[in-house]
């Protein structure tokens, strides 16, 4: 929804004679940094409905359609075949596979754009070029996968992706030559560069646009890509219940002064924002790499033989890349793995369930 806004303010301007907008979720607090268009007086309400309203007052002669859903494999190709492009703002692999498949079968061209942390990235789909199954004809497996809610991301660069999806779109719509169609355009926010990429061409084995293509008609996506087909605050499930806890329980054991280690495996930047009392950073992106796995066993492991009451509880945004944390100190550990549990929820839970004045972002 982020940068569709930002898209959706510069086509606005424009005076394209209508613009439909689909969400189905409602405007929190922690929204307002990368969805430009919203006011603190908006929380609570449909972002579609209040996206709308503010859109009419930069130009009336536009009509602008909220459509308050969740696209399925039921409904998204009798909204998207009265529109002549579509812009994809979505934030989970299920509702990319889904929104290419149907603007495939109807023929519309797909501009598709993401940002995450600092960067961005941007193309346009089935245009003269390669689809998004013909770039990835398989999804990536859900516990690889990151989005804005767990992974952050600057407001700024949500903004630049979205008024360069908007410049597609007028370019197509106005049949300008130079659509991104077969690249793949980088932003780097930290460097401060943009750069494109060729893609592999549109392919002939595509399941959904090749010469014999499999996929007639739009198929179960959550199966498909074995991932929810919604952001709203999406949670694994990889760790049992006797390998987590509460941020309750972790009140307790802190208030207590229990003997553990807490390692919080956000990013540095967002560490920086905010962390908790005693917390060790080491981010997930590095216990990721061989290296960095090797210093968070080596710390823990020094924890444990320190203390044999001693436990080690990791936390993240909001529980998801702590339970894969978990899962990769127990494989690389072996023993004592019973004394390595995850926070759930995160340090979003200690917000909303036990200290209501520590920052949410």
């Amino acid at each position: 929804m982020a940068a569709s806004e930002n898209a959706n303010n510069a086509l606005r301007i424009t005076s394209k004679r209508r613009i439909g907008i689909i969400d189905y979720d409602d405007i929190e607090l922690t929204n307002l940094h990368r969805q430009l268009l919203f006011t603190i007086n908006d929380i609570g309400q449909a972002k579609v409905n209040a996206a709308a309203e503010h859109l009419s007052k930069l130009n009336n002669n536009v009509k602008i359609i909220p459509y308050k859903i969740q696209v399925n494999s039921k409904n998204i190709i009798e909204i998207i075949k009265e529109y002549d492009v579509i812009i994809d703002a979505t934030d989970n692999v299920p509702t990319r596979y889904l929104i290419n498949d149907a603007c495939v079968l109807i023929n519309k061209p797909l501009i598709s754009g993401s940002a995450l942390k600092l960067e961005g990235q941007l193309t346009v789909y089935n245009y003269n070029g390669p689809c998004y199954r013909c770039v990835f004809p398989k999804p990536p497996p859900p516990e690889t996968v990151t989005n804005c809610g767990d992974g952050g991301v600057l407001g700024a660069a949500v903004g630049i992706i979205g008024v360069l999806q908007a410049l597609e779109a007028l370019k197509i719509i106005l049949k300008i030559p130079g659509v991104l169609s077969g690249r793949l355009m980088l932003f780097d926010g930290l460097e401060m560069t943009f750069r494109t990429v060729k893609l592999r061409g549109k392919s002939s084995s595509c399941a959904i646009c090749g010469d014999n293509s499999s996929i007639k008609k739009l198929i179960d996506y959550e199966q498909f890509c074995n991932s929810r087909a919604n952001d709203k605050n999406p949670n694994l499930s990889l760790l049992n219940n006797d390998e987590r806890i509460t941020v309750e329980e972790y009140r307790d054991i802190k208030n207590l002064s229990k003997p553990h280690l807490l390692i919080d495996v956000r990013s540095y930047e967002e560490f920086q924002i905010c962390h908790l009392d005693n917390a060790t950073n080491i981010p997930f992106t590095d216990i990721k790499s061989k290296g960095g796995l090797q210093v968070a066993k080596n710390i823990v492991d020094k924890k444990l033989k320190e203390n044999n009451n001693a436990q080690v509880y990791i936390v993240c945004r909001r529980g998801n890349d702590s339970q894969r944390a978990v899962k990769l100190l127990k494989e690389s550990l072996g023993d004592q793995t019973d004394r390595i549990k995850d926070i759930i929820g995160g340090i979003h839970a200690w917000t909303h369930k036990i200290d209501p004045k520590f920052p949410i972002y």
